[in-house]
């Protein structure tokens, strides 16, 4: 008993001790999240030529394993087409597991790179509510737009507000030299059909330089910007943003990323040439060939089908949609409604019709006039789209069209005379 006695008041010194032990501020606990930024490599599709990005959040606590990917959308959803050529195309905030997004990703041969960020437990928990709620039914569709409004735009914005504006700081005011054409145009070069079509539908808007802000509409600009930045820790301090990098899946046999746009202007600069010849050469003897009269017919009403559509597609972008990249398009200089009629009138006037001769002169002279006005528009300042590749396509045909139109013209007016001669000079010489 003595002995108990003895060790009380050590045991309270102890409790003395410890007590103040117990009262420190504690650390700030651990939320058990871990934030992972995904990235992922081209695709086969058009619109996976320009990769694709998303964040997967782990949750040690609940188990929870889930990927927030801001590129979901579907082709028969109600009214999808309509919308889409509108410009009021919907995308959604899809979540999946990271076991179901790698094997679609591995499924389709398409590379995927994860940054594992820096964030404090409260930038953690802040996004993790932030993508919850956004993932919500009446939350998660969104009106996207191709180079504004994103699935990587998306990713750019909700990192920057997590980590109090230092991703735009950085990057805001810093110029790239480059355009959202040039990074389309070097992106799809491989498929010919939907770089053709850039280069016609997009307008001036395409080739303003936009700053590295602006160029997040990449996914792989969001990666690289991502590892240069440098934000607060928990204790004060300073650490990289990206706290490791690796690869979570390879591409075997895929092609690594163009870096530059091709030189295509060349190519298109060839195939008018080579349309205008043609038309010249089928012109000049379809007066008197059956089948030079058929090839012009062809070949002309061909290329005026697809001007005079293409011209109604730019007007219609411009004035009928909010696809404002395709807005003020000067292309609709070289791709000219006006060469519907021209479908129907040019055949007539090579098949030797005189009511079709005035129009067809007319109209071939107002769409070559229009096609020269745009290639000397080019010299005027303020006049920034890069078109040449449309100019040096359409300007040989156009010109070669209006010249040929203008002695098929005049041929169907001196022929009749020239017919109506011949008799009177046999009836002369009978008598």
């Amino acid at each position: 008993m003595r002995f108990i006695l003895r060790l009380l008041p050590l045991a309270a010194a102890l409790a003395l001790f410890a007590a103040p032990a117990r009262a420190q501020a504690p650390l700030p606990p651990d939320t058990g999240l871990t934030v992972v930024l995904l990235t992922m490599g081209q695709g086969d599709l058009v619109w996976e030529k320009f990769g694709h990005n998303a964040l997967w959040i782990r949750d040690a606590a609940t188990g929870s394993d889930r990927v927030y990917n801001y590129g979901a959308f579907d082709f028969n959803s109600p009214g999808y087409w309509g919308r889409f050529m509108k410009g009021n195309w919907l995308y959604e905030l899809a979540v999946h597991d990271i076991r179901t997004t790698l094997y679609n990703y591995q499924y389709f041969n398409r590379a995927v790179w994860a940054q594992e960020l820096n964030l404090t437990p409260a930038q953690e928990r802040r996004l993790q509510a932030f993508l919850e709620n956004n993932a919500l039914p009446q939350n998660k569709q969104y009106l996207y737009d191709y180079y504004r409004d994103n699935c990587s735009t998306r990713i750019r914005d909700v990192l920057d507000q997590v980590i109090g504006g230092r991703l735009r700081a950085a990057t805001a005011d810093s110029m790239t030299g480059t355009t959202y054409r040039w990074h389309s145009e070097r992106l799809i070069a491989g498929d010919r059909a939907s770089y053709a079509g850039l280069a016609a539908g997009l307008g001036p808007a395409a080739d303003r330089e936009i700053n590295a802000w602006e160029e997040m509409f990449l996914p792989f600009k969001v990666q690289e910007q991502v590892r240069a930045i440098r934000v607060p820790d928990s204790a004060g301090g300073e650490v990289p943003l990206v706290a490791r990098e690796w690869t979570l899946l390879e591409a075997p046999g895929r092609a690594e990323e163009r870096r530059e746009p091709p030189v295509a202007t060349p190519f298109f600069l060839v195939a008018g040439v080579l349309i205008a010849s043609l038309l010249v050469l089928t012109g000049l003897a379809a007066p008197r060939s059956a089948a030079a009269r058929f090839g012009y017919a062809a070949v002309s009403g061909l290329w005026l089908l697809f001007a005079g559509t293409a011209g109604v597609l730019l007007i219609g972008l411009w004035a009928l949609t909010n696809h404002q990249i395709a807005y003020r398009n000067e292309n609709l200089l070289q791709l000219s409604p006006l060469a519907l009629p021209l479908v129907l009138l040019v055949p007539c006037v090579a098949y030797g019709a005189p009511w079709a001769a005035r129009w067809a002169w007319r109209l071939s002279a107002a769409v070559a006039a229009l096609s020269l006005l745009g290639f000397v528009m080019q010299i005027l300042p303020g006049l920034d789209q890069r078109n040449a590749q449309i100019i040096a396509l359409a300007l040989p045909v156009n010109l070669a069209l209006a010249w040929t139109v203008r002695r098929l013209a005049d041929h169907t007016r001196t022929a009749p005379a020239a017919a109506s001669a011949k008799p009177r000079k046999r009836e002369k010489a009978a008598a």
